[in-house]
């Protein structure tokens, strides 16, 4: 088949041992970003299936119109980006694997990095090094103090063995059925929303974007942190209430904030007024992006490729478009 992969920004996949699996195809990678739905279609015309990196590339109606050869789109992990129902009408089957193997450790480990850094307000006493300056104000410790994640998935349950190695509290909120399983498992749960933000040192959310979590940390859970509180979202920017985060920190409440997700991505504006932010720790979504984490994802994402070209196919997501 003729695969092509898109936003490869740095050139990383075809030195990994997963690209073996396409072995047999003839496979392009594209290393930049081409926002337009005309120009992608021009460049991908020839397109038999499109690998995507996760959510840098949004799949609509208006580029598969331009797609007349594309049977296949495969992936790892959830997908607002892709409009599932027009893949239908076009005939291309869509493949994700939700589930596949353990937490994304990277994004665990990103969000225990992110919180280390805003709590010693790492990033402005290194500018202050390089300024030929010394210290600046004191930071936080965090042993001692209460954790609050927000999700009880795979990923906030690894941030939790972090936390507690640090000698940190956990204490957890969410839905219903995921309150319901943290206390089935023996964990602490706050006793109410209000609670679980108004008494966390740290809040960090870990919750899949969709059509029902889009705005579901407010201005409101926001405003109830304390001054010396932290916000950390290494998940999407979208289950923050729009413009909630900016205006939180400009009101002090919560006094710091760490995130690796923005309302639009890639940023490039230099003078965005979040990213810059001074008590924002921030970094450009790199949660996923190691070495090890894109292998992992892009070799399930290459066995759909395979499994597709075979007659055999996984993980369909519109199983109604196959014979």
């Amino acid at each position: 088949m003729k695969v092509h992969i898109l936003d490869d920004w740095h050139d990383t996949l075809r030195g990994l041992p997963s690209f073996s699996r396409l072995a047999g195809h003839e496979v392009t990678i594209h290393t930049d970003h081409c926002p337009d739905p005309a120009a992608l279609g021009d460049r991908l015309r020839d397109a038999e299936a499109l690998v995507l990196f996760r959510e840098r590339t949004p799949i609509t109606d208006a580029l598969l119109q331009r797609l007349p050869n594309l049977r296949l789109i495969a992936m790892r992990g959830v997908h607002p980006h892709v409009d599932v129902a027009a893949c239908t009408r076009h005939g291309v089957t869509f493949c994700s694997n939700l589930s596949a193997g353990g937490p994304s450790v990277a994004t665990a480990e990103l969000t225990l990095l992110l919180m280390l850094a805003a709590a010693r307000d790492l990033l402005a006493q290194n500018a202050r090094l390089k300024a030929g300056l010394w210290q600046g104000a004191p930071g936080r410790t965090l042993a001692g103090r209460q954790m609050g994640l927000y999700g009880y998935g795979r990923i906030a349950r690894q941030v939790a063995v972090y936390a507690r190695a640090l000698g940190m509290q956990v204490v957890w909120w969410g839905s219903d059925q995921g309150r319901a399983r943290a206390l089935a498992d023996g964990e602490a749960v706050a006793a109410s929303r209000q609670d679980f933000f108004a008494q966390s040192d740290v809040v960090s959310v870990h919750v899949r974007a969709n059509a029902q979590t889009k705005g579901l940390i407010t201005a409101a859970d926001l405003a109830a942190m304390r001054p010396s509180a932290i916000f950390v979202n290494t998940s999407r920017a979208s289950l923050v209430e729009p413009g909630a985060l900016l205006a939180a920190v400009q009101a002090g409440r919560p006094g710091r904030v760490a995130i690796d997700v923005f309302d639009t991505e890639p940023l490039r504006d230099p003078a965005d007024a979040l990213a810059h932010h001074p008590r924002v720790t921030a970094s450009p979504h790199i949660g996923f992006v190691t070495e090890e984490e894109l292998d992992r994802q892009f070799a399930d994402a290459y066995g759909l490729v395979t499994a597709f070209a075979e007659g055999a196919p996984v993980h369909v997501v519109n199983p109604e478009v196959l014979p």
